[in-house]
């Protein structure tokens, strides 16, 4: 007999924990995001050796939101390469995955299996990976230019 597998539930308190935790480490990497020009990249070295370059972008802005371009270049060749659309509420101090690879607008909860392979909890896991991403970064990034 097959065990009936719960069905998932939507954190919400978890979900916006996250979302504002972005928030302030994107403020941190990128201070100036609500300047339509504001681009930053960090670099991620282990020793000598340059493993990858985080680069935030502004691709819009509006007097209560920033929509990012956070990508990595310079990835190990075998690694696909990460790219997410952010969205930044500066009201509600949030920022909110709103699009990966080619995807876009992510529902809170998928049926599984789906036509699109989408995980039950897609978007909260896309939060949560942005969220290790930026702090990663804040832990161990370095600008990619030596300051003068």
């Amino acid at each position: 007999m097959r065990p009936v597998r719960e069905r998932y539930r939507v954190d919400l308190l978890e979900l916006q924990a996250a979302c504002e935790a972005n928030y302030l480490r994107l403020v941190r990497l990128l201070p100036d995001m609500r300047e339509q020009s504001a681009v930053r990249r960090i670099a991620i070295s282990q020793g000598d050796r340059l493993i990858g370059v985080l680069a935030l972008e502004v691709i819009e802005t509006c007097p209560y939101t920033t929509t990012l371009k956070v990508s990595q270049t310079h990835c190990l060749p075998w690694l696909p390469v990460p790219s997410l659309e952010v969205r930044v509420y500066h009201d509600a101090r949030m920022a909110e995955v709103t699009g990966a690879q080619n995807a876009r607008r992510f529902r809170s909860i998928y049926a599984y299996p789906n036509a699109a392979m989408h995980q039950p909890d897609e978007k909260a896991q896309l939060n949560l990976f942005l969220g290790e991403w930026l702090s990663h970064c804040l832990a161990c990034g370095h600008e990619v230019e030596p300051v003068l």
